[in-house]
C-alpha cells in the first residue's frame, strides 16, 4: 500500500471533467477502430478465401493478429514510459492504420497474413495504452466513472463488427472490411493530438531489448501452439512438444533477463505484489471464459437455430446491453464510494451463472431464453473486466502504472487465446463422439464425425431431415459441454478476486510534485524536460 509521502510525490496533472471526456473520446475511437477491424473480418473470411485462395492458410488470418497483439502488449507499456504515452499511442494508431490499408490491398494470402500480423502489433498498443493514459489523466477514485465507458466499447464492437462485415460483403468489396475504420482512426489521431497534454520528462534509461526478445519469443511460441494446435497439427505431435518446450525456455530466459535489466519491461517486483498477481490471474480466467463464450455462441445460433451471421450478431445485443449498463453503473458506484471488491466477485459469479444457463440450451430453446442468458453473462462481464484493471492500477506506484496495466491486459489476452483453443478442442472432440453415438443409436450411416466434415451452416441445413436432427442434437450437446467447462473457470476467477485485498481507491491528489522531481517516478530526479507545451 502506498504511503502518504508516495501519494504526494506522485501528484498527477489535473484535468477538468470536460477535458477528460475529450481525451476519452479520442481513446474510445481508437479502441473501437481496432476492435471492429478485428471482429469485422470474421464475416468476410469465406469471401476473402474465395478471392485470394489459400483455404489451408485460413487459420493464420485470425491467428496472426491475435499472436502479435498479445506478444506486443507489455512492450507498448514500457515504450510509453520511455518515450511518452501520447507519442506511443499515436505510433500504434499509425501502425494499425497503415497495416489495415495494406491488408485491403493484399493480392494473396501471404500478403494478407503479413499485414494482419503487423496490424496486431498496432492493436496491442491500442489495447493497453488507453488504460494507461486514463490512469495518468484520472485518479483511481474518479477513474471508475470513465473506465466503464471503455469497457462498453468492447461490447459495442462485438455487435458492430459482424453486422458491419455482413453489410460490406453483401454490398461492397471485402477489401472495405479493412479500410472502413481508417477515417475513425484519423479522427482519433487528430483528437488525441489536440486534447491530450501530458507532461513528459525524458528519462536516462535504455530499452530492455533482451527482455522484449524473450517475452515476445515465449508468447509467440505459446500462441502458435494454442492457435494452430488441433488444426494445423495434432496435439500429440512433435510440433506441439517443440513449441511447448520453446515457450518454456523463452519464458525462463525472460525471467533471467528481467532480473538483470536496469529497467525491465515487466519488473520482477510486481510479481511479489499480491494485488498484481491475483488480478492478473483473475483477468486470465476472465479472458478464457469470456472469449470462449463469445467465440462459440454464434456457432450455436447459426448451426442449431439456422440464423444468418447478421442475425446471430443481433442476438448478442442483450449481452452488449447488459455489459454496457453494468459497466457504467458499477463505474459510477465505485467513484462515489471508493469500494470495488464486491463487483468482480459478484460479476464472475454471474458469468458462471450465465455460462451454466447457456449450457442448458437445447435444440428447441427459444430465442428469448438465449437472450436472457446472454444478458446475465453481459452483466457479469461488465462488472468485472475494467474493475480488475482499476484495482491493479490503484495498488501500483505511478512509476509502475504502465507495466501494471499492460501486464494485466497481457494476461487477459493470453487467457482469451487459451480459452478459444481449449474450448475449440472440447467442442471438436465432443461433437465427433456425439455424432457417432447418436448415429449408431438411430442406425444411420455417418461419414466423418468431426466438425470440419459437416460443412457450412447452409450445407448442414440442406441435409435430409433424420441426419439433420442428429447433427443439431450432437452440436447442441457439444456446445453444452463447452459452456459447462467455462463455469468452474469463471468461479476460479471469482475466488481470485475474493482473495485480493481491497485498498480503497485513492482520491484526487492536491499536493504538487516537489521541484526537481519526476512526476512519472516518485521521488526520482528529473531529467531534461521536453519543451512540448503539453502541460495543461
Amino acid at each position: 500500500m502506498l504511503t502518504e509521502q508516495q501519494v504526494q510525490a506522485e501528484a498527477a496533472p489535473r484535468f477538468t471533467h470536460r477535458q477528460v471526456l475529450e481525451i476519452l473520446a479520442g481513446l474510445m475511437l481508437a479502441m473501437l477502430t481496432s476492435m471492429i477491424s478485428t471482429s469485422v473480418v470474421g464475416t468476410a473470411l469465406p469471401t476473402i478465401v474465395g478471392t485470394l485462395g489459400g483455404q489451408d492458410q485460413l487459420a493464420w488470418v485470425a491467428s496472426a493478429t491475435l499472436l502479435t497483439m498479445t506478444a506486443s502488449t507489455p512492450i507498448w507499456g514500457k515504450l510509453s514510459d520511455l518515450y511518452g504515452r501520447k507519442l506511443m499511442f499515436q505510433v500504434s494508431l499509425v501502425v494499425f492504420v497503415l497495416s489495415s490499408i495494406a491488408a485491403g490491398f493484399s493480392q494473396d494470402m501471404a500478403q494478407l497474413i503479413a499485414a494482419r500480423a503487423v496490424q496486431g502489433i498496432g492493436a496491442g498498443g491500442l489495447a493497453a495504452l488507453p488504460q494507461i493514459i486514463l490512469g495518468d489523466v484520472v485518479e483511481p477514485r474518479e477513474r471508475g466513472r470513465y473506465s466503464g465507458y471503455i469497457g462498453a466499447v468492447f461490447g459495442v464492437s462485438t455487435v458492430a463488427g459482424p453486422l458491419l462485415g455482413g453489410f460490406i460483403v453483401d454490398n461492397m468489396s471485402w477489401r472495405w472490411t479493412f479500410w472502413i475504420c481508417v477515417p475513425l482512426a484519423v479522427v482519433a489521431f487528430v483528437v488525441i493530438q489536440k486534447v491530450l497534454k501530458l507532461p513528459f520528462t525524458r528519462r536516462d534509461t535504455r530499452v530492455d531489448w533482451w527482455g522484449a526478445t524473450f517475452i515476445t519469443g515465449g508468447t509467440t511460441a505459446l500462441m502458435l501452439l494454442l492457435s494452430l494446435g488441433g488444426h494445423e497439427f495434432g496435439w500429440n505431435s512433435p510440433w506441439t512438444y517443440g513449441l511447448g518446450a520453446l515457450s518454456l525456455v523463452m519464458f525462463g530466459l525472460a525471467v533471467v533477463a528481467e532480473r538483470r535489466a536496469a529497467d525491465p519491461i515487466l519488473p520482477p517486483h510486481m510479481f511479489r505484489d499480491r494485488t498484481f498477481v491475483l488480478t492478473s490471474a483473475a483477468s486470465l480466467l476472465v479472458g478464457a471464459s469470456m472469449f470462449g463464450a463469445l467465440m462459440f455462441l454464434p456457432q450455436y445460433l447459426q448451426i442449431v437455430k439456422g440464423m444468418s451471421p447478421t442475425g446471430s450478431g443481433l442476438m448478442t445485443l442483450p449481452l452488449v446491453l447488459g455489459l454496457l449498463v453494468s459497466s457504467i453503473l458499477v463505474g459510477r458506484f465505485v467513484t462515489r464510494t471508493g469500494r470495488w471488491k464486491i463487483f468482480p466477485v459478484v460479476g464472475m459469479v454471474l458469468v458462471a451463472l450465465g455460462l451454466f444457463l447457456l449450457s442448458r440450451l437445447h435444440v428447441d430453446s427459444s430465442l428469448l431464453i438465449v437472450g436472457l442468458d446472454n444478458a446475465v453473462l453481459g452483466v457479469g462481464l461488465g462488472a468485472s473486466m475494467q474493475i480488475l484493471i482499476l484495482a491493479a492500477q490503484n495498488a501500483a506506484s505511478r512509476s509502475d502504472l504502465a507495466s501494471t496495466t499492460s501486464g494485466v491486459s497481457f494476461f487477459r489476452s493470453l487467457g482469451g487465446a487459451v480459452g478459444v483453443a481449449a474450448f475449440g478442442a472440447i467442442l471438436s472432440n465432443r461433437l465427433g463422439a456425439e455424432l457417432v453415438s447418436l448415429a449408431r443409436a438411430a442406425k444411420l450411416p455417418l461419414t466423418g464425425g468431426t466438425a470440419p466434415a459437416l460443412g457450412s451452416p447452409d450445407a448442414i441445413h440442406a441435409l435430409p431431415a433424420p441426419l439433420l436432427e442428429i447433427i443439431l442434437e450432437a452440436f447442441t450437446r457439444a456446445m453444452s459441454a463447452v459452456f459447462l467447462v467455462g463455469v468452474p473457470i469463471a468461479l476460479l476467477a471469482a475466488v481470485a478476486a475474493l482473495m485480493v485485498k481491497e485498498i480503497p481507491l485513492r482520491s484526487a491528489r492536491t499536493a504538487a510534485p516537489a521541484p526537481g522531481t519526476d512526476p512519472a517516478a516518485p521521488g526520482g530526479p528529473a531529467g531534461p524536460a521536453v519543451p512540448s507545451g503539453d502541460r495543461p
